[in-house]
């Protein structure tokens, strides 16, 4: 399979560009839209939530990435294989947890140009094409690079701020559960909040945290919205509070 991970949003031509693209170069292959409203422009945030909702997909899944405000620039393209996976983005930053947190990895620089390569849109013409490559069994000509780019080595492994908030009102981080000492409390918008396990656990009303599906320290408030109750937007800091 190929999934997607853009800040390009569903709206207007550019996720149906690719597709097409996809659908073109790699003819039955399925294509799963996992993220088309990653945190617009932000590289950073993007890159915790790209590592936390990939890692389930079995090999050898391809996962097409681009948050891209450097396009057209001097970053490189790359391919990185992380635990039998391909991900298919630019050195800007995007791929650096997968890369960080991967058992077995490799990386290269992306040797290879269509015919037509527009300067703005490297995910339908560059992108795409190899993605389709990858998950059709062929090979892609890739340039030897030692590893990623130092730009995103001083991110912190987990990151203790909201990276995102979903249609239900919900905050995520970028912080894993597994980094939080068990009974400690989290600060947040000047609340302190308590560990849940679900939401079936906290009074109705009741704004608590929890570990999400995917791993990751959750912001919630049981049949309400996070972002609203709490004031919470992408960025608003968290802190971890020991019992």
């Amino acid at each position: 399979m190929i999934l997607l991970f853009t800040d390009f949003g569903l709206d207007g031509p550019y996720v149906g560009q690719m597709k097409a693209v996809l659908h073109r170069d790699a003819p039955g292959v399925p294509v799963i839209d996992l993220f088309a409203d990653a945190p617009a422009f932000d590289v950073r945030r993007s890159a915790y939530l790209l590592a936390a909702y990939t890692v389930e997909f079995p090999p050898p899944a391809v996962v097409l990435a681009v948050v891209d405000p450097g396009v057209g620039g001097d970053r490189l393209p790359l391919v990185v294989e992380a635990d039998g996976r391909h991900f298919v983005g630019p050195d800007n930053g995007l791929l650096d947890l997968v890369w960080r947190r991967a058992t077995e990895r490799r990386v290269g620089a992306i040797d290879w140009r269509p015919e037509r390569l527009s300067a703005s849109f490297h995910g339908r013409d560059l992108f795409a094409p190899v993605a389709a490559r990858l998950a059709s069994g062929a090979t892609v000509p890739l340039a030897p690079v030692g590893a990623l780019s130092a730009a995103a080595r001083d991110w912190p492994d987990d990151l203790p701020e909201i990276v995102y908030v979903d249609r239900y009102g919900n905050a995520m981080t970028g912080l894993r559960a597994e980094a939080v000492p068990p009974g400690a409390t989290l600060e947040v918008a000047g609340r302190r909040l308590a560990r849940r396990r679900t939401f079936s656990d906290a009074a109705e009303g009741e704004a608590f945290w929890y570990e999400n599906a995917n791993g990751l320290v959750e912001v919630s408030v049981n049949r309400g919205r996070a972002d609203r109750d709490l004031g919470l937007v992408v960025g608003a800091r968290l802190a971890v509070a020991l019992p």
